[in-house]
């Protein structure tokens, strides 16, 4: 017996309907729910932010939010920071035009030391000092908050 194709599709459709589809609760909860009422119910996907704030050799503090497991060079970027040059290899560690100056306090709170690649990068860097470290090389913590960093005067981009 050869069925055509359209009572094929009859029989399969029928078939389909009267099979209840089980779906695991999430899923369910997904089809049942207007998005509007579904997006209350699911965890907040916006990072938590701190305050940072970079002040440049003129004396001007720029002060800015930051989210929490971002780099300094993502924070200036994000934020629309004018900072000379800053970050021009785009955090690839091929420059230094990121160089920062923290106190020393923060300097030692820093949850990561800077590995070789960093520190070649850092002795091209303009006005170098004990406390100096490379933007893009920075992932920020909630303990953080508040962070006040040195944006030196001048900058070398060590790719020229």
């Amino acid at each position: 017996m050869s069925l055509r194709l359209p009572q094929t599709l009859s029989l399969v459709s029928r078939y389909i309907r009267k099979t209840p589809v089980q779906f695991p609760t999430f899923t369910r909860r997904c089809l049942d729910t207007s998005a509007k009422n579904l997006s209350t119910g699911l965890p907040k996907l916006d990072k938590e932010e701190i305050d940072v704030t970079f002040v440049k050799a003129n004396g001007e503090r720029i002060k800015a939010k930051a989210k929490i497991g971002d780099t300094l060079l993502d924070t200036v970027v994000n934020n629309s920071i004018d900072l000379d040059g800053f970050g021009a290899c785009e955090g690839t560690l091929t420059c230094s035009t990121c160089h920062l100056i923290f106190k020393q306090k923060d300097f030692d709170e820093l949850p990561e030391k800077p590995g070789d690649e960093e520190l070649d990068m850092l002795d091209l860097a303009y006005d170098l000092t004990d406390t100096s470290r490379l933007g893009c090389q920075i992932t920020l913590t909630k303990s953080m908050h508040g962070l006040e960093v040195s944006v030196p005067a001048t900058i070398n981009d060590a790719r020229k």
